[in-house]
């Protein structure tokens, strides 16, 4: 159960019904190896009444990666995929190269599209 005080620095809202997130999980944390312990990872999957009392849309959480920070500030989004690759340093490259301005737009217009398509394949859109 998630609370809303907890001693992770970082709590990450992630689709446990997708099975490429789950995968991407995995992989971020092997590479993130022992700095990843501090990350605490929330599963959404029917906890929509959770989301709501923390103030994140359910719509949206299904749609755009959250991540919640050690202060409480909620970020989306590759805002949200900016903040977790900082903290592995084989992705701080990546982190910058999706942050620039011709980049990000692109990036995250294909983001959203991806995540749309799958979730219209799921039945889950």
């Amino acid at each position: 159960m998630y609370r809303k005080k907890n001693h992770h620095k970082l709590v990450v809202f992630y689709d446990g019904s997708c099975e490429g997130c789950i995968k991407d999980r995995a992989r971020y944390e092997h590479w993130a190896g022992s700095g990843g312990h501090d990350i605490y990872w929330f599963d959404i999957t029917g906890r929509e009444e959770v989301l709501s009392s923390l103030g994140i849309n359910p719509y949206k959480a299904l749609r755009e990666l959250h991540v919640q920070t050690e202060h409480g500030e909620v970020v989306t989004e590759l805002d949200a995929y900016i903040l977790l690759m900082k903290r592995v340093p084989r992705l701080k490259p990546l982190a910058w190269l999706i942050g620039l301005p011709l980049i990000r737009p692109c990036l995250s217009w294909t983001y959203r599209t991806w995540v749309r398509q799958r979730l219209e394949r799921e039945g889950r859109a």
